[in-house]
């Protein structure tokens, strides 16, 4: 079924099938409860942090108010993938099926998904360095407004990157009907076809550079002005606030890195796709997981009332009669 005249727009997909030898840990059973758990705790971690910020006038600042854009990117990235999966595991081994029209859509939003993480963490990457750079004009210049402006830039810029990736991959004709993946992206788009991807190719290095550099250089230029700051200043709480933030920022974006690089890296190894399988969801599931707690437990309302949940918990456990 890889190569054959395209009689209608079904697509089967590959599903997750992954020779034992390399996860025989794992059975369907255990897998899809774990994902399961996972996509709740993602669900209810951001969601949740998302009221609170929204909820709480303390929270209404600059700096939660561009958090809330990464939380709703979050969730949008986990329901993309983990759904599909979860489905996939319950399914296994039936044939999966698509239709081209899903699978365009659902490719945009993958890859939306991915771009916005980068565009978010450049525009939260601005506001720390806004304020350790210039903390007595921070109120000044991060307003509502500009907080509102750049968060419309960061979906905006993101969503006309990939628009275009994905556009160049429809305009090609189909000569394959199985994607070879869990789910749909755009280099499971243009390997339908049988015509020369060259433009695609020269496009998606294009994106590559200009998302990467972007997200690279700001992120850089900020840990530069906050090392500068900090080498300056005596004040150890500024030095503590200055590297907590950065530790925070530098993990989760390290970790977007990586799981970006070893993705892409596995799409050039068709021997190693149940290894790219793997990357993929880890790469919708460990982001997602990691900012709700890395970012909210750095909240003290959020601590407060995991404490008071906690407290509450324990009550009826110790209370004496």
């Amino acid at each position: 079924m890889g190569n054959e005249t395209v009689a209608g727009d079904v697509l089967v997909l590959e599903g997750f099938a992954i020779t034992a030898h390399i996860f025989h840990i794992f059975s369907p059973v255990p897998s899809f409860i774990l994902l399961l758990l996972v996509y709740l705790f993602i669900m209810v971690s951001n969601i949740g942090l998302l009221l609170l910020i929204h909820g709480s006038r303390h929270l209404r600042q600059p700096m939660y108010l561009l958090l809330c854009n990464m939380v709703v990117n979050d969730a949008f990235g986990a329901t993309i993938v983990i759904p599909h999966v979860l489905l996939d595991i319950l399914a296994a081994p039936s044939p999966r099926y698509i239709h081209y029209v899903g699978c365009a859509v659902q490719a945009f939003c993958v890859h939306l998904h991915a771009s916005a993480s980068h565009t978010i963490l450049m525009i939260m990457a601005f506001d720390r360095y806004v304020a350790i750079g210039d903390p007595l004009r921070y109120s000044a210049i991060m307003t509502h407004g500009l907080v509102a402006r750049l968060s419309a830039g960061a979906w905006a810029s993101a969503a006309i990157l990939v628009l275009v990736l994905v556009g160049l991959s429809l305009r090609l004709s189909r000569c394959r009907t199985s994607i070879a993946n869990l789910f749909c992206d755009n280099a499971s788009l243009f390997k339908l076809s049988c015509e020369s991807v060259l433009a695609n190719n020269i496009y998606g290095l294009g994106y590559t550079v200009v998302l990467l550099g972007s997200s690279i250089g700001s992120v850089s230029v900020t840990y530069l002005k906050i090392a500068v700051v900090c080498l300056r200043s005596k004040s150890q709480t500024l030095n503590r606030r200055a590297l907590q933030t950065c530790t925070t920022h530098l993990v989760v974006y390290a970790i977007l890195l990586v799981s970006g690089f070893i993705i892409v890296t596995l799409h050039r190894f068709p021997s190693m796709s149940g290894h790219r399988k793997v990357a993929a969801v880890l790469g919708h599931v460990a982001l997602p997981a990691l900012n709700g707690a890395i970012y909210g437990l750095q909240i003290k309302e959020v601590r407060q009332r995991i404490r008071t949940v906690f407290q509450k918990v324990d009550v009826p456990l110790f209370a004496t009669k």
